[in-house]
Protein backbone atom coordinates (compact mmCIF):
# COMPACT_ATOMS: atom_id res chain seq x y z
CA UNK A 1 0.00 0.00 0.00
CA UNK A 2 2.77 2.39 0.96
CA UNK A 3 4.61 1.55 -2.27
CA UNK A 4 1.57 2.43 -4.42
CA UNK A 5 1.15 5.78 -2.67
CA UNK A 6 4.82 6.60 -3.11
CA UNK A 7 4.66 5.69 -6.80
CA UNK A 8 1.55 7.92 -7.24
CA UNK A 9 3.25 10.91 -5.59
CA UNK A 10 6.45 10.45 -7.65
CA UNK A 11 4.39 10.30 -10.88
CA UNK A 12 2.60 13.50 -9.90
CA UNK A 13 5.96 15.15 -9.20
CA UNK A 14 7.22 14.26 -12.67
CA UNK A 15 4.10 15.63 -14.32
CA UNK A 16 4.55 19.05 -12.73
CA UNK A 17 6.08 21.34 -15.46
CA UNK A 18 8.88 22.76 -13.34
CA UNK A 19 9.82 19.38 -11.97
CA UNK A 20 9.68 17.77 -15.40
CA UNK A 21 12.13 20.45 -16.56
CA UNK A 22 14.44 19.58 -13.65
CA UNK A 23 14.39 15.89 -14.56
CA UNK A 24 15.17 16.80 -18.14
CA UNK A 25 18.21 18.73 -16.90
CA UNK A 26 19.32 15.76 -14.83
CA UNK A 27 19.10 13.49 -17.88
CA UNK A 28 21.01 16.03 -19.94
CA UNK A 29 23.73 16.26 -17.31
CA UNK A 30 23.99 12.48 -17.14
CA UNK A 31 24.34 12.26 -20.92
CA UNK A 32 27.01 14.95 -20.78
CA UNK A 33 28.85 12.99 -18.09
CA UNK A 34 28.66 9.80 -20.16
CA UNK A 35 30.05 11.62 -23.18
CA UNK A 36 32.84 13.10 -21.06
CA UNK A 37 33.68 9.65 -19.71
CA UNK A 38 33.81 8.03 -23.14
CA UNK A 39 37.17 6.26 -23.29
CA UNK A 40 39.92 7.90 -25.31
CA UNK A 41 42.14 5.70 -27.48
CA UNK A 42 45.50 7.40 -27.14
CA UNK A 43 47.16 4.04 -26.45
CA UNK A 44 46.76 3.18 -30.13
CA UNK A 45 48.50 6.40 -31.17
CA UNK A 46 51.42 5.35 -28.97
CA UNK A 47 51.27 1.87 -30.50
CA UNK A 48 51.50 3.49 -33.94
CA UNK A 49 54.64 5.33 -32.81
CA UNK A 50 56.16 2.03 -31.70
CA UNK A 51 55.25 0.58 -35.09
CA UNK A 52 57.00 3.45 -36.89
CA UNK A 53 60.12 3.12 -34.72
CA UNK A 54 60.34 -0.61 -35.41
CA UNK A 55 59.83 -0.01 -39.14
CA UNK A 56 62.69 2.49 -39.21
CA UNK A 57 64.78 0.13 -37.08
CA UNK A 58 64.50 -2.69 -39.59
CA UNK A 59 64.97 -0.48 -42.62
CA UNK A 60 68.25 0.77 -41.14
CA UNK A 61 69.27 -2.82 -40.48
CA UNK A 62 68.37 -3.89 -44.03
CA UNK A 63 70.36 -1.30 -45.96
CA UNK A 64 73.57 -3.35 -45.79
CA UNK A 65 71.95 -6.67 -46.70
CA UNK A 66 70.33 -5.09 -49.78
CA UNK A 67 73.45 -3.33 -51.02
CA UNK A 68 76.44 -5.49 -50.10
CA UNK A 69 76.16 -8.19 -52.77
CA UNK A 70 75.62 -6.04 -55.85
CA UNK A 71 77.05 -2.65 -54.82
CA UNK A 72 79.45 -2.69 -51.85
CA UNK A 73 81.16 -6.02 -52.59
CA UNK A 74 81.93 -4.73 -56.08
CA UNK A 75 83.85 -1.82 -54.54
CA UNK A 76 85.60 -3.68 -51.72
CA UNK A 77 85.86 -7.27 -53.06
CA UNK A 78 84.03 -8.89 -50.16
CA UNK A 79 83.36 -12.63 -49.90
CA UNK A 80 80.43 -14.36 -48.20
CA UNK A 81 82.71 -14.95 -45.24
CA UNK A 82 83.46 -11.21 -45.00
CA UNK A 83 79.76 -10.43 -44.94
CA UNK A 84 79.19 -13.25 -42.46
CA UNK A 85 81.83 -11.69 -40.21
CA UNK A 86 80.08 -8.30 -40.31
CA UNK A 87 76.62 -9.73 -39.59
CA UNK A 88 77.99 -12.09 -36.95
CA UNK A 89 79.90 -9.43 -35.01
CA UNK A 90 76.94 -7.07 -35.36
CA UNK A 91 74.83 -9.79 -33.79
CA UNK A 92 77.17 -10.42 -30.85
CA UNK A 93 77.62 -6.71 -30.15
CA UNK A 94 73.86 -6.24 -30.38
CA UNK A 95 73.50 -9.12 -27.92
CA UNK A 96 75.88 -7.55 -25.42
CA UNK A 97 74.27 -4.13 -25.86
CA UNK A 98 70.82 -5.64 -25.22
CA UNK A 99 72.04 -6.90 -21.86
CA UNK A 100 72.57 -3.31 -20.74
CA UNK A 101 69.98 -1.54 -22.92
CA UNK A 102 67.07 -3.02 -21.00
CA UNK A 103 68.50 -1.87 -17.68
CA UNK A 104 69.25 1.52 -19.24
CA UNK A 105 65.62 1.90 -20.38
CA UNK A 106 64.33 0.91 -16.91
CA UNK A 107 66.68 3.49 -15.35
CA UNK A 108 66.26 6.33 -17.86
CA UNK A 109 62.56 5.86 -18.53
CA UNK A 110 60.78 5.18 -21.77
CA UNK A 111 60.63 8.75 -23.10
CA UNK A 112 64.29 9.75 -22.71
CA UNK A 113 65.60 6.22 -23.14
CA UNK A 114 63.83 5.71 -26.47
CA UNK A 115 65.02 9.10 -27.75
CA UNK A 116 68.64 8.31 -26.93
CA UNK A 117 68.40 4.85 -28.49
CA UNK A 118 67.01 6.04 -31.81
CA UNK A 119 69.45 8.96 -31.99
CA UNK A 120 72.39 6.58 -31.59
CA UNK A 121 71.19 4.05 -34.15
CA UNK A 122 70.19 6.72 -36.70
CA UNK A 123 73.61 8.31 -36.41
CA UNK A 124 75.26 4.90 -36.74
CA UNK A 125 73.20 4.20 -39.87
CA UNK A 126 74.15 7.49 -41.53
CA UNK A 127 77.90 7.24 -40.96
CA UNK A 128 78.10 3.98 -42.96
CA UNK A 129 78.19 6.31 -45.95
CA UNK A 130 81.71 7.44 -45.05
CA UNK A 131 83.30 3.97 -45.05
CA UNK A 132 84.15 3.99 -48.76
CA UNK A 133 85.74 7.43 -48.68
CA UNK A 134 87.80 6.59 -45.58
CA UNK A 135 89.00 3.30 -47.08
CA UNK A 136 90.22 5.15 -50.16
CA UNK A 137 91.98 7.75 -47.99
CA UNK A 138 93.74 5.07 -45.90
CA UNK A 139 94.91 3.16 -48.99
CA UNK A 140 95.65 6.34 -50.98
CA UNK A 141 93.31 5.38 -53.83
CA UNK A 142 92.33 8.32 -56.00
CA UNK A 143 89.09 7.17 -57.62
CA UNK A 144 86.28 4.66 -57.44
CA UNK A 145 87.28 3.23 -60.81
CA UNK A 146 90.76 2.49 -59.48
CA UNK A 147 89.26 0.87 -56.37
CA UNK A 148 87.08 -1.46 -58.43
CA UNK A 149 89.92 -2.34 -60.82
CA UNK A 150 92.15 -3.68 -58.03
CA UNK A 151 92.69 -7.43 -58.19
CA UNK A 152 90.83 -8.95 -55.25
CA UNK A 153 93.60 -11.46 -54.46
CA UNK A 154 96.40 -8.88 -54.56
CA UNK A 155 97.92 -7.38 -51.41
CA UNK A 156 96.12 -4.09 -52.02
CA UNK A 157 92.85 -5.89 -52.74
CA UNK A 158 93.07 -7.88 -49.52
CA UNK A 159 93.95 -4.72 -47.59
CA UNK A 160 90.96 -2.87 -49.06
CA UNK A 161 88.64 -5.74 -48.12
CA UNK A 162 90.04 -5.94 -44.59
CA UNK A 163 89.99 -2.18 -43.91
CA UNK A 164 86.48 -1.73 -45.29
CA UNK A 165 85.18 -4.66 -43.24
CA UNK A 166 86.56 -3.11 -40.05
CA UNK A 167 85.14 0.31 -40.90
CA UNK A 168 81.71 -1.13 -41.56
CA UNK A 169 81.99 -3.12 -38.36
CA UNK A 170 82.61 0.07 -36.38
CA UNK A 171 79.47 1.64 -37.88
CA UNK A 172 77.47 -1.54 -37.30
CA UNK A 173 78.49 -1.54 -33.65
CA UNK A 174 77.12 1.98 -33.20
CA UNK A 175 73.96 0.90 -35.02
CA UNK A 176 73.67 -2.16 -32.77
CA UNK A 177 74.19 -0.10 -29.62
CA UNK A 178 71.20 2.09 -30.44
CA UNK A 179 68.99 -0.63 -31.92
CA UNK A 180 69.39 -2.70 -28.77
CA UNK A 181 67.15 -0.21 -27.00
CA UNK A 182 64.20 -0.53 -29.38
CA UNK A 183 62.48 -3.66 -28.11
CA UNK A 184 63.12 -3.14 -24.37
CA UNK A 185 61.64 0.35 -24.72
CA UNK A 186 58.72 -0.73 -26.92
CA UNK A 187 57.77 -3.66 -24.68
CA UNK A 188 57.95 -1.42 -21.61
CA UNK A 189 55.74 1.21 -23.28
CA UNK A 190 53.26 -1.54 -24.22
CA UNK A 191 53.12 -2.68 -20.59
CA UNK A 192 52.49 0.94 -19.55
CA UNK A 193 49.68 1.56 -22.03
CA UNK A 194 47.90 -1.81 -22.39
CA UNK A 195 46.32 -4.33 -20.00
CA UNK A 196 47.73 -7.85 -20.12
CA UNK A 197 44.97 -9.27 -22.31
CA UNK A 198 45.73 -6.71 -25.07
CA UNK A 199 49.52 -6.70 -24.94
CA UNK A 200 50.18 -9.52 -27.41
CA UNK A 201 47.85 -7.88 -29.93
CA UNK A 202 49.49 -4.47 -29.44
CA UNK A 203 52.93 -6.09 -29.65
CA UNK A 204 51.97 -7.90 -32.86
CA UNK A 205 50.96 -4.54 -34.37
CA UNK A 206 54.16 -2.67 -33.54
CA UNK A 207 56.26 -5.79 -34.19
CA UNK A 208 54.74 -5.88 -37.68
CA UNK A 209 56.96 -2.86 -38.25
CA UNK A 210 59.81 -5.35 -38.61
CA UNK A 211 58.01 -6.96 -41.56
CA UNK A 212 56.88 -3.62 -43.01
CA UNK A 213 60.42 -2.26 -42.72
CA UNK A 214 61.76 -5.39 -44.37
CA UNK A 215 59.01 -5.03 -47.01
CA UNK A 216 59.66 -1.35 -47.71
CA UNK A 217 63.43 -1.81 -47.78
CA UNK A 218 63.76 -3.89 -50.98
CA UNK A 219 61.29 -1.60 -52.76
CA UNK A 220 63.33 1.51 -51.97
CA UNK A 221 66.92 0.86 -50.93
CA UNK A 222 68.27 -0.83 -54.10
CA UNK A 223 66.64 1.89 -56.21
CA UNK A 224 68.25 4.59 -54.05
CA UNK A 225 71.60 2.83 -54.35
CA UNK A 226 71.31 2.57 -58.11
CA UNK A 227 70.19 6.20 -58.53
CA UNK A 228 72.48 8.00 -56.08
CA UNK A 229 74.93 5.40 -54.80
CA UNK A 230 74.80 3.05 -51.82
CA UNK A 231 76.09 5.85 -49.58
CA UNK A 232 72.94 7.94 -50.04
CA UNK A 233 70.79 4.90 -49.24
CA UNK A 234 72.36 4.79 -45.77
CA UNK A 235 71.97 8.54 -45.23
CA UNK A 236 68.35 8.86 -46.39
CA UNK A 237 67.06 5.83 -44.49
CA UNK A 238 69.10 6.70 -41.40
CA UNK A 239 67.69 10.23 -41.30
CA UNK A 240 64.12 8.90 -40.84
CA UNK A 241 64.95 8.25 -37.19
CA UNK A 242 65.49 11.95 -36.53
CA UNK A 243 61.97 12.68 -37.83
CA UNK A 244 60.55 10.08 -35.42
CA UNK A 245 62.38 11.71 -32.51
CA UNK A 246 60.60 15.00 -33.14
CA UNK A 247 57.21 13.28 -32.99
CA UNK A 248 58.05 11.29 -29.85
CA UNK A 249 59.05 14.40 -27.89
CA UNK A 250 55.59 15.92 -28.33
CA UNK A 251 53.37 12.83 -28.28
CA UNK A 252 54.60 10.60 -25.46
CA UNK A 253 53.94 10.82 -21.74
CA UNK A 254 53.10 8.04 -19.28
CA UNK A 255 49.33 7.36 -19.23
CA UNK A 256 48.63 9.06 -15.91
CA UNK A 257 50.53 12.18 -17.06
CA UNK A 258 49.27 12.38 -20.64
CA UNK A 259 46.71 15.08 -21.42
CA UNK A 260 45.38 12.82 -24.17
CA UNK A 261 44.37 9.99 -21.80
CA UNK A 262 41.13 10.45 -19.87
CA UNK A 263 40.05 8.68 -16.69
CA UNK A 264 38.11 5.99 -18.55
CA UNK A 265 41.11 4.98 -20.64
CA UNK A 266 43.39 5.13 -17.61
CA UNK A 267 41.08 2.76 -15.74
CA UNK A 268 41.07 0.43 -18.72
CA UNK A 269 44.87 0.46 -18.89
CA UNK A 270 45.12 -0.23 -15.13
CA UNK A 271 42.50 -2.98 -15.01
CA UNK A 272 45.11 -5.59 -13.98
CA UNK A 273 45.67 -3.79 -10.66
CA UNK A 274 43.21 -2.73 -8.02
CA UNK A 275 43.76 0.98 -8.59
CA UNK A 276 46.27 3.51 -9.90
CA UNK A 277 47.91 3.75 -6.49
CA UNK A 278 48.64 0.01 -6.51
CA UNK A 279 50.07 0.39 -9.99
CA UNK A 280 52.31 3.19 -8.79
CA UNK A 281 53.60 1.05 -5.93
CA UNK A 282 54.37 -1.79 -8.34
CA UNK A 283 56.54 0.63 -10.32
CA UNK A 284 58.69 1.24 -7.26
CA UNK A 285 59.59 -2.43 -6.86
CA UNK A 286 62.48 -3.79 -8.87
CA UNK A 287 64.61 -6.91 -9.26
CA UNK A 288 68.40 -6.83 -9.12
CA UNK A 289 70.18 -7.61 -12.39
CA UNK A 290 71.86 -10.81 -11.18
CA UNK A 291 68.74 -11.84 -9.30
CA UNK A 292 66.88 -11.94 -12.63
CA UNK A 293 68.89 -15.03 -13.55
CA UNK A 294 67.59 -16.95 -10.54
CA UNK A 295 64.09 -17.25 -12.01
CA UNK A 296 62.97 -20.01 -14.36
CA UNK A 297 60.78 -17.45 -16.12
CA UNK A 298 63.92 -15.56 -17.18
CA UNK A 299 65.56 -18.70 -18.54
CA UNK A 300 62.42 -19.68 -20.43
CA UNK A 301 62.51 -16.30 -22.19
CA UNK A 302 66.26 -16.65 -22.83
CA UNK A 303 65.87 -20.08 -24.44
CA UNK A 304 62.93 -19.01 -26.57
CA UNK A 305 64.82 -16.01 -27.93
CA UNK A 306 68.13 -17.87 -28.40
CA UNK A 307 66.54 -20.64 -30.45
CA UNK A 308 64.44 -18.44 -32.73
CA UNK A 309 65.82 -14.92 -33.22
CA UNK A 310 68.65 -16.19 -35.40
CA UNK A 311 66.15 -17.69 -37.83
CA UNK A 312 64.53 -14.31 -38.48
CA UNK A 313 67.88 -12.57 -38.74
CA UNK A 314 69.20 -15.21 -41.13
CA UNK A 315 66.38 -14.60 -43.59
CA UNK A 316 66.60 -10.84 -43.02
CA UNK A 317 70.33 -10.73 -43.79
CA UNK A 318 70.63 -13.49 -46.38
CA UNK A 319 67.39 -13.50 -48.42
CA UNK A 320 68.65 -10.93 -50.99
CA UNK A 321 71.91 -12.84 -51.40
CA UNK A 322 69.97 -16.13 -51.66
CA UNK A 323 67.93 -14.94 -54.64
CA UNK A 324 71.08 -13.49 -56.19
CA UNK A 325 73.13 -16.67 -55.68
CA UNK A 326 70.50 -19.25 -56.56
CA UNK A 327 68.57 -17.48 -59.30
CA UNK A 328 70.85 -14.70 -60.54
CA UNK A 329 68.50 -11.86 -59.52
CA UNK A 330 70.54 -8.81 -58.45
CA UNK A 331 69.06 -6.98 -55.46
CA UNK A 332 68.07 -3.97 -57.61
CA UNK A 333 66.40 -6.10 -60.30
CA UNK A 334 62.63 -6.08 -60.71
CA UNK A 335 62.48 -9.82 -60.04
CA UNK A 336 64.39 -9.58 -56.75
CA UNK A 337 62.30 -6.63 -55.55
CA UNK A 338 59.06 -8.48 -56.32
CA UNK A 339 60.25 -11.71 -54.68
CA UNK A 340 61.47 -10.07 -51.47
CA UNK A 341 58.45 -7.75 -51.33
CA UNK A 342 56.14 -10.75 -51.63
CA UNK A 343 58.06 -12.55 -48.90
CA UNK A 344 57.66 -9.73 -46.40
CA UNK A 345 54.10 -8.91 -47.47
CA UNK A 346 53.16 -12.44 -46.38
CA UNK A 347 55.01 -11.86 -43.08
CA UNK A 348 53.20 -8.59 -42.46
CA UNK A 349 49.66 -9.68 -43.29
CA UNK A 350 49.69 -13.01 -41.46
CA UNK A 351 51.73 -12.02 -38.42
CA UNK A 352 49.21 -9.51 -37.02
CA UNK A 353 46.81 -12.39 -36.41
CA UNK A 354 49.43 -13.79 -34.07
CA UNK A 355 48.55 -11.17 -31.51
CA UNK A 356 44.82 -11.80 -31.78
CA UNK A 357 44.95 -15.59 -31.26
CA UNK A 358 45.95 -15.50 -27.54
CA UNK A 359 43.35 -12.74 -27.03
CA UNK A 360 40.79 -15.20 -28.40
CA UNK A 361 41.99 -17.95 -26.05
CA UNK A 362 41.80 -15.59 -23.06
CA UNK A 363 38.44 -13.95 -23.79
CA UNK A 364 36.57 -16.80 -25.48
CA UNK A 365 38.14 -19.87 -23.88
CA UNK A 366 38.72 -18.41 -20.42
CA UNK A 367 42.44 -19.22 -20.34
CA UNK A 368 44.91 -17.11 -18.36
CA UNK A 369 47.17 -14.90 -20.56
CA UNK A 370 50.26 -17.12 -20.22
CA UNK A 371 48.40 -20.33 -21.08
CA UNK A 372 46.77 -18.60 -24.05
CA UNK A 373 50.11 -17.34 -25.33
CA UNK A 374 51.80 -20.73 -25.00
CA UNK A 375 48.94 -22.38 -26.88
CA UNK A 376 49.27 -19.79 -29.65
CA UNK A 377 53.08 -20.10 -29.72
CA UNK A 378 52.83 -23.87 -30.20
CA UNK A 379 50.63 -23.31 -33.24
CA UNK A 380 53.08 -20.77 -34.68
CA UNK A 381 56.03 -23.08 -33.97
CA UNK A 382 54.74 -25.40 -36.71
CA UNK A 383 54.83 -22.69 -39.40
CA UNK A 384 58.64 -22.83 -39.98
CA UNK A 385 58.48 -26.53 -40.90
CA UNK A 386 57.57 -25.40 -44.42
CA UNK A 387 61.21 -24.21 -44.77
CA UNK A 388 62.06 -27.86 -45.54
CA UNK A 389 60.26 -27.45 -48.88
CA UNK A 390 61.89 -24.15 -49.91
CA UNK A 391 64.93 -25.66 -51.63
CA UNK A 392 63.20 -28.65 -53.27
CA UNK A 393 60.36 -26.55 -54.68
CA UNK A 394 62.83 -23.80 -55.53
CA UNK A 395 64.12 -25.99 -58.35
CA UNK A 396 60.82 -25.25 -60.15
CA UNK A 397 60.48 -21.55 -59.43
CA UNK A 398 61.99 -18.84 -57.19
CA UNK A 399 58.46 -17.93 -56.13
CA UNK A 400 58.18 -21.08 -54.01
CA UNK A 401 61.03 -20.11 -51.65
CA UNK A 402 59.69 -16.54 -51.49
CA UNK A 403 56.24 -17.74 -50.42
CA UNK A 404 57.48 -20.43 -48.03
CA UNK A 405 60.09 -18.19 -46.38
CA UNK A 406 57.31 -15.61 -46.04
CA UNK A 407 55.27 -18.17 -44.07
CA UNK A 408 58.30 -18.88 -41.87
CA UNK A 409 58.68 -15.16 -41.26
CA UNK A 410 54.97 -14.79 -40.44
CA UNK A 411 55.27 -17.61 -37.92
CA UNK A 412 58.30 -15.95 -36.37
CA UNK A 413 56.66 -12.55 -36.04
CA UNK A 414 53.54 -14.06 -34.46
CA UNK A 415 55.77 -16.08 -32.12
CA UNK A 416 57.83 -12.99 -31.33
CA UNK A 417 54.77 -10.89 -30.39
CA UNK A 418 53.74 -13.53 -27.87
CA UNK A 419 57.12 -14.37 -26.37
CA UNK A 420 57.73 -10.67 -25.70
CA UNK A 421 54.35 -10.45 -23.98
CA UNK A 422 55.20 -13.31 -21.59
CA UNK A 423 57.65 -10.90 -19.93
CA UNK A 424 54.85 -8.48 -19.06
CA UNK A 425 52.73 -11.40 -17.83
CA UNK A 426 55.27 -12.63 -15.30
CA UNK A 427 57.49 -9.70 -14.26
CA UNK A 428 56.73 -6.33 -12.62
CA UNK A 429 56.79 -3.30 -14.93
CA UNK A 430 59.95 -1.98 -13.26
CA UNK A 431 61.90 -4.99 -14.57
CA UNK A 432 60.36 -5.51 -18.03
CA UNK A 433 63.10 -3.60 -19.85
CA UNK A 434 65.84 -5.57 -18.09
CA UNK A 435 64.31 -8.98 -18.81
CA UNK A 436 63.58 -8.02 -22.43
CA UNK A 437 67.20 -6.93 -22.81
CA UNK A 438 68.50 -10.20 -21.37
CA UNK A 439 66.35 -12.22 -23.76
CA UNK A 440 67.33 -10.05 -26.71
CA UNK A 441 70.97 -10.65 -25.78
CA UNK A 442 70.35 -14.40 -26.03
CA UNK A 443 68.67 -13.86 -29.40
CA UNK A 444 71.71 -11.91 -30.56
CA UNK A 445 74.03 -14.76 -29.67
CA UNK A 446 71.78 -17.16 -31.56
CA UNK A 447 71.95 -14.82 -34.54
CA UNK A 448 75.75 -14.66 -34.31
CA UNK A 449 76.00 -18.44 -34.56
CA UNK A 450 73.66 -18.82 -37.51
CA UNK A 451 74.90 -15.80 -39.52
CA UNK A 452 78.63 -16.28 -39.12
CA UNK A 453 78.19 -20.03 -39.45
CA UNK A 454 76.19 -19.55 -42.65
CA UNK A 455 78.87 -17.35 -44.22
CA UNK A 456 81.61 -19.88 -43.49
CA UNK A 457 79.41 -22.79 -44.59
CA UNK A 458 78.44 -21.15 -47.89
CA UNK A 459 82.04 -20.30 -48.82
CA UNK A 460 83.13 -23.84 -47.92
CA UNK A 461 80.25 -25.47 -49.79
CA UNK A 462 80.90 -23.37 -52.88
CA UNK A 463 84.59 -24.25 -52.78
CA UNK A 464 83.86 -27.98 -52.50
CA UNK A 465 81.35 -27.94 -55.33
CA UNK A 466 79.98 -31.40 -56.18
CA UNK A 467 81.96 -32.95 -53.32
CA UNK A 468 79.70 -31.22 -50.78
CA UNK A 469 76.26 -32.82 -50.77
CA UNK A 470 73.22 -32.79 -48.49
CA UNK A 471 69.72 -34.18 -49.11
CA UNK A 472 70.16 -34.29 -52.88
CA UNK A 473 71.76 -30.83 -53.21
CA UNK A 474 75.39 -30.01 -53.82
CA UNK A 475 77.64 -27.02 -53.38
CA UNK A 476 76.13 -23.81 -51.99
CA UNK A 477 72.50 -25.00 -52.46
CA UNK A 478 73.37 -27.86 -50.09
CA UNK A 479 74.62 -25.29 -47.58
CA UNK A 480 71.32 -23.40 -47.77
CA UNK A 481 69.43 -26.67 -47.28
CA UNK A 482 71.32 -27.34 -44.04
CA UNK A 483 70.39 -23.95 -42.63
CA UNK A 484 66.77 -24.32 -43.74
CA UNK A 485 66.56 -27.62 -41.84
CA UNK A 486 67.65 -25.95 -38.62
CA UNK A 487 65.18 -23.09 -39.13
CA UNK A 488 62.37 -25.62 -39.58
CA UNK A 489 62.69 -27.20 -36.11
CA UNK A 490 64.12 -24.36 -33.99
CA UNK A 491 60.74 -23.07 -32.75
CA UNK A 492 59.40 -26.44 -31.67
CA UNK A 493 62.59 -27.13 -29.72
CA UNK A 494 62.40 -23.70 -28.10
CA UNK A 495 58.72 -24.15 -27.17
CA UNK A 496 59.20 -27.51 -25.47
CA UNK A 497 62.11 -26.20 -23.40
CA UNK A 498 60.09 -23.12 -22.39
CA UNK A 499 57.11 -25.27 -21.42
CA UNK A 500 59.36 -27.53 -19.35
CA UNK A 501 60.86 -24.58 -17.47
CA UNK A 502 57.54 -22.78 -16.85
CA UNK A 503 54.68 -25.29 -17.30
CA UNK A 504 52.01 -23.01 -15.81
CA UNK A 505 51.41 -19.30 -15.25
CA UNK A 506 53.59 -18.22 -12.34
CA UNK A 507 54.21 -14.46 -11.97
CA UNK A 508 57.35 -13.27 -10.22
CA UNK A 509 56.51 -11.62 -6.93
CA UNK A 510 58.96 -9.01 -5.67
CA UNK A 511 59.10 -8.97 -1.87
Amino acid sequence: MFGNVALFRFSTYLCTPNNAHSVKNIKSNNMSTLQTNKMTNWRWVICAMLFLATTVNYMDRQVLSLTWKDFIAVDFHWTDSDYGTITGIFSIFYAIACLFAGKFIDWMGTKKGYLIAIFVWSTGACIHAGCGWLTMVIEDIDSLETLRAIESTSAVGLAVASISVWLFLACRMILALGEAGNFPAAIKVTAEYFPKKDRAFATSIFNAGASVGALAAPATIPLLARAWGWEMAFIIIGALGYVWMGLWIFLYEKPHKSKHVNEAELNYVNQDVDNAEANSKEEEKTIGFLQCFTYRQTWAFIVGKFMTDGVWWFFLFWAPAYFSDQYGYASDSTEAILLISTLYAICTILSIGGGYLPKYFVEKKGMNPYAGRMRAMLIFAFFPIVALLAQPLGTYSAWWPAILIGLVGAGHQAWSANIFSTVGDMFPKSTIGTITGIGSMAGGFGSLIINKGSGVLFDYAQGQGEAFQFMGFEGKPAGYMIIFCFCAVAYLIGWFIMKTLVPKYKPVVVK
